[in-house]
């Protein structure tokens, strides 16, 4: 890990915020979801759950805009490594990107937005579990894709800045699986024969 200090400066200002927007949401989209399958305060605000679903969902997808930005960023304002600044490692960086936002793509029109932004916490339930490419290749495609959609971007950059964030993409991802799955699955055992995969 010492040689990565030479490229990577943790301390840097764009580096600590593209840190925290990392944490953060996956952090407020799970407190948020949690704290409306508890009270309904957003269902009730918005008179309807799908509308609260749809507001919280395009509040997640402004987070997910800025996370990218300052990943970028803090990309852009650190060194490039010589040995990742060549055409293979741009096109291996390129083809990620391509598979991460297939994953990503794919799985938002299998689950439909509600289901994609937590819709569950609201009450609104799958019929069935999703098992329907990409669901059918890997668990949480979603969360997955977007850390191949990181990984080809830092690769692309020939950025060891990108690569470092994008294990911590990863692993703040880790974290939100074994955060959110037995929370779901209990909203799905409280409704016999309901079941799906999310993200």
């Amino acid at each position: 890990m010492t040689w990565l200090l030479h490229y990577v400066d943790p301390l840097d200002l764009g580096f600590v915020a593209a840190v925290l927007t990392i944490a953060f949401n996956p952090f407020f989209w799970n407190v948020v979801a949690r704290w409306e399958h508890r009270t309904r305060k957003l269902s009730h605000a918005f008179r309807s759950p799908h509308l609260a679903c749809y507001s919280l969902g395009g509040v997640i997808l402004l987070l997910n805009v800025l996370r990218s930005h300052c990943f970028t960023q803090a990309m852009l304002s650190q060194p490039k490594m010589e040995g990742l600044d060549n055409l293979t490692t741009y096109c291996l960086g390129l083809a990620l990107l391509g598979v991460g936002t297939v994953f990503v793509l794919s799985s938002f029109f299998a689950l439909g937005f509600t289901g994609t932004f937590l819709g569950d916490y609201f009450g609104i339930l799958k019929e069935a579990r999703v098992t329907t490419f990409p669901f059918s290749i890997v668990d949480n495609p979603m969360y997955w894709g977007s850390t191949a959609n990181y990984l080809g971007w830092a690769l692309m950059h020939a950025s060891p800045t990108g690569l470092l964030l994008t294990v911590v993409v990863a692993l703040v991802y880790v974290v939100a699986i074994l955060y959110e799955e037995p929370f779901t699955a209990e909203i799905y055992r409280q409704k016999p024969g309901k079941s799906h995969r999310r993200r």
